[in-house]
């Protein structure tokens, strides 16, 4: 597996979970994510973008990191162009670092989604901040090691069928979700988080800090 992070643009709060997670990844910085490899204490192998929002500064570390420039007036986001860079260099695990908050909700809307499609065609992906972790959820089975306490949403992305929650305050059986309903909102960790989906397009997101590591 090859696993590269990239970072993007949104909020970021280091922790040491995080830190193992993006330990021994290669590094591509989509424009002003760049402000968060020296926080992570990571080297991109390339930074790129139309730095309309690149810091004004940056640290001298990254001076001769190379960099590729992009017109303003484009049909991809920086961050959608770094995953395409990292997919043709061989990536087939993501991690997607400041994909929440930040100054823009459509691009983290856009996160969302081109996580889901990525999953789909075969990466495995998170999107994380740090405070916030997404993983998209596919049909079958998938099991999660967040510590009991740890708050979770199922987020839909279309109408859900066959949705179980085990290790869960609150469990699901084999129910079917309508598309926008809150049913999947708010639940909590207790035990190990296995989730099963049927058919349909859904994504968890899970609220690991504060944890017991700290």
């Amino acid at each position: 597996m090859s696993r590269f992070t990239i970072l993007l643009g949104g909020d970021l709060l280091p922790t040491p979970r995080l830190d193992r997670q993006v330990a021994g990844s290669r590094v591509i910085a989509a424009d002003s994510g760049i402000r968060h490899a020296g926080a992570l204490g990571l080297m991109p192998e390339l930074w790129l973008g139309d730095f309309d929002s690149a810091p004004a500064e940056v640290d001298p570390a990254f001076a001769a990191v190379p960099r590729e420039v992009f017109p303003a007036e484009k049909n991809k986001t920086d961050g959608e162009l770094a995953i395409a860079v990292a997919l043709e260099r061989g990536a087939t695990s993501l991690v997607l670092v400041g994909a929440f908050g930040g100054a823009r909700s459509d691009h983290a809307f856009l996160h969302l989604t081109l996580a889901l499609r990525l999953a789909e065609a075969g990466s495995e992906v998170l999107l994380t901040s740090g405070h916030q972790e997404g993983v998209p959820l596919l049909p079958g089975t998938a099991s999660f090691d967040y510590d009991d306490g740890t708050l979770f949403s199922v987020l839909a992305f279309s109408e859900l069928t066959g949705l179980t929650e085990e290790g869960a305050k609150w469990l699901l059986d084999g129910v079917d979700v309508p598309f926008g309903s809150s049913l999947t909102l708010s639940n909590e960790v207790q035990g190990t988080l296995r989730i099963s989906l049927g058919s349909g397009r859904a994504l968890l997101l899970a609220h690991p800090f504060p944890a017991s590591e700290f």
